[in-house]
């Protein structure tokens, strides 16, 4: 228990600058609840512990930032070019260690395999601790974590936490099995519905929707303290490797004073990006669609993140303020930008899964439906049709898809990017423009090389 541990100067010094990687593996192995207790019960004994998360993930940082107190940063990869990729880790693990959730199970990465959890265990060298789960095992852990272990020799997989144990017998199977191997027990968390967490299309219902939230994290805090050696695991944690290169995001602020949506329906947004702009020399102010809001008068550029739109649909279309602001700023030859979801809500129309249509702002020619959901998901390569202002010309990016929406008919006017998979293929055309409003289904990340 973590309360065993006297945490003196000695020790915080210690873990500044280390860092571990919480990996699995399969998903809905449990390595959100983990990460999330071990995040509050580190911050509890006022370890400055940060947090990031590993691939094209919105959803999970929220639930990071609430157990931790600090704003947790997307490190992806497949999308970041390497040494921005170090940069940002080296700058979370600054000031105290650095905790990231991989995604997936540790061996998963794009079509080709490539920018797995494992990719950015070696890239940063930091350890892996694997969150096993161990329900429907017993012996037979043992060939599984083995292969984990010697699938890769430039990664170093610390030990596992063994997750959903039956019982205590059921632990003790489990413990034996593994101690021939040599494989470290961190320690082993006993099946508990009460830490489920309840999940929508695109993932975990959003971290701002759950009254409960404080007290689940706390739950899963207390359980972690008395299941885990965090004692063992601190000392597990290990320095990152250095490099002398200061790299910044090479994605460009759309303009010098930007607008950005932020509330339920817009909360897709990147802190890598955002923090970019600013660094950048970019003033960033906030509203809230959902309330009303309109975007700051004197804003030169809008940008409208990604979101749950269709579950908000009527209240947006109410939403009188801001979509005056919209029309307003796109008559002023303001930018406005919108990525996913806030593409469809610059569009003609929304129709929600039961088949009803919602106005949207109008200005971009698209009218979006659920009422057939389809799936779209992966990682994109784009490259802007004409000059787009977050990258110099003729520079590409990196990027992500994934939505359950359909364009009713086909995008109209000018398309913004042609985009392909991460091999490289199926390119298409993708996204609209129209003057100073532009958008797409995709989720810029960071420029191509």
């Amino acid at each position: 228990m973590i309360e065993n541990i006297e945490l003196s100067n000695d020790m915080v010094s210690h873990l500044k600058g280390r860092g571990m990687i919480i990996a699995a593996p399969a998903s809905g192995s449990g390595k959100t609840t983990i990460t999330l207790g071990l995040l509050r019960a580190m911050a509890r004994q006022n370890i400055n512990i940060s947090s990031a998360k590993a691939g094209p993930d919105y959803i999970d940082p929220q639930f990071h930032t609430n157990a931790s107190g600090q704003e947790c940063v997307n490190l992806d990869p497949w999308a970041m070019r390497a040494d921005y990729l170090q940069h940002l880790a080296q700058r979370l693990a600054s000031n105290g260690p650095l905790l990231v959730e991989g995604m997936m199970g540790l061996y998963d990465g794009a079509m080709d395999g490539s920018g797995s959890v494992a990719d950015l265990a070696e890239l940063t060298g930091l350890p892996i601790v694997l969150v096993v789960d161990a329900a429907k095992q017993s012996h037979s852990i043992a060939a599984l974590v083995e292969g984990f272990i010697n699938h890769r020799k430039d990664i170093e997989i610390a030990g596992v936490i063994l997750n959903k144990v039956g019982s205590s017998r059921h632990e003790a199977m489990l413990r034996a099995a593994l101690e021939k191997s040599g494989v470290t027990v961190f320690g082993a968390v006993l099946r508990n519905k009460s830490l489920a967490m309840p999940e929508r299309h695109l993932g975990l219902v959003q971290a701002s929707e759950r009254q409960d939230l404080d007290d689940f994290i706390n739950h899963a805090a207390d359980i972690v303290e008395n299941s885990l050696d965090m004692d063992l695991l601190l000392n597990a944690f290990s320095p990152l490797k250095q490099t002398d290169i200061q790299s910044i995001t090479k994605l460009l602020p759309l303009g010098q004073k930007i607008a950005v949506a932020r509330d339920r329906a817009f909360a897709f947004s990147y802190p890598h990006i955002i923090n970019g702009w600013r660094e950048q020399g970019a003033e960033i102010s906030f509203f809230s669609p959902l309330n009303d809001e309109a975007p700051s008068q004197d804003a030169d550029a809008i940008y409208l993140p990604g979101g749950y739109p269709e579950l908000h649909a009527g209240q947006l279309a109410a939403s009188e303020k801001f979509m005056a602001g919209l029309s307003n700023h796109a008559q002023k030859n303001t930018l406005i930008y919108g990525e996913c979801g806030g593409y469809m809500v610059l569009g003609d129309g929304l129709i929600d899964k039961s088949g009803q249509r919602h106005k949207m702002a109008g200005l971009l020619p698209l009218t979006t439906s659920y009422e057939q959901p389809k799936l779209h998901l992966g990682y994109r390569l784009a490259i802007p049709v004409d000059d787009f202002p977050m990258v110099e010309a003729n520079a590409g990016m990196r990027a992500h898809e994934f939505h359950y929406s359909s364009v009713e008919g086909i995008e109209k006017g000018k398309h913004l990017f042609k985009i392909c998979d991460a091999m490289g293929n199926n390119t298409t055309m993708m996204g609209n423009r129209r003057s100073n409003v532009m958008g797409s289904f995709i989720h810029l990340i960071d420029i191509w090389k």
